[in-house]
């Protein structure tokens, strides 16, 4: 299999990820991945600012039951996006947001336009990586989707340094059996306590006027009716 380029195999993931859209905006440390994705089958939103971007994918994986892909460059680039992430994040809905990092050798050198994206997003994600070896990206980009829509939905923030999408490697997709065993500790519950259901339900019974304040996570586990 011919090597490819860090930022090919970001545009691969996706694909095989099942992605048709991403919303963004270019900057120096992601533009790789962008000149792979003006020809790849993908559509691109280009959006004036990245916290709009983060909006728009939050609002597309609502309205489409897909994972929103969100793209930004780095230091404020990245930034931008903490307020659609949160949303996010609050709202459970499952999103990847892949941005650009300086090189890796410049990270933590207070480089230009160098944030800990990292640091800076772990309260309102899911998850989140850094990648610091190109051996690990397609793994790391799947385990994003698969932490993103599985369990309780979330958005998961993948920061990629800009030597990683610009060398070149002989990977193989990984597998769905791959990433279930690169998250050996990660064991979502999609069943509901039977005691606290219980008790719920003798609260409604006793309600003389009960009201139900029902959230997103009602659709989100499929017990809305049809």
């Amino acid at each position: 299999m011919p090597k490819k380029r860090g930022a090919d195999i970001v545009i691969d993931v996706l694909l095989e990820e099942g992605v048709d859209t991403v919303f963004g905006l270019p900057g120096g440390a992601i533009m790789e991945v962008y000149d792979a994705l003006f020809d790849a089958p993908l559509r691109n939103i280009l959006a004036r600012h990245e916290q709009a971007a983060a909006h728009m994918a939050d609002g597309y994986a609502r309205a489409s039951g897909k994972v929103g892909v969100v793209l930004a460059t780095s230091g404020p680039g990245a930034t931008n996006l903490v307020t659609g992430l949160a949303t996010a994040h609050m709202d459970s809905v499952p999103m990847v947001a892949i941005t650009g990092q300086v090189p890796t050798h410049y990270i933590g050198t207070d480089a230009f336009q160098e944030a800990d994206v990292v640091g800076i997003t772990r309260p309102i994600t899911k998850h989140n990586f850094l990648v610091t070896d190109i051996k690990d990206l397609a793994l790391i980009l799947r385990e994003a989707f698969y932490l993103a829509r599985t369990g309780r939905p979330g958005p998961v923030l993948v920061d990629i340094p800009k030597d990683i999408t610009q060398q070149e490697y002989d990977y193989k997709m990984p597998t769905e059996k791959d990433v279930e065993e690169a998250l050996p500790g990660y064991k979502p519950h999609y069943e509901g306590n039977p005691v606290q259901i219980k008790k719920a339900a003798e609260l409604i019974r006793k309600a003389k006027r009960p009201v139900l304040y029902v959230g997103g996570g009602v659709i989100i586990g499929n017990a809305s009716g049809s």
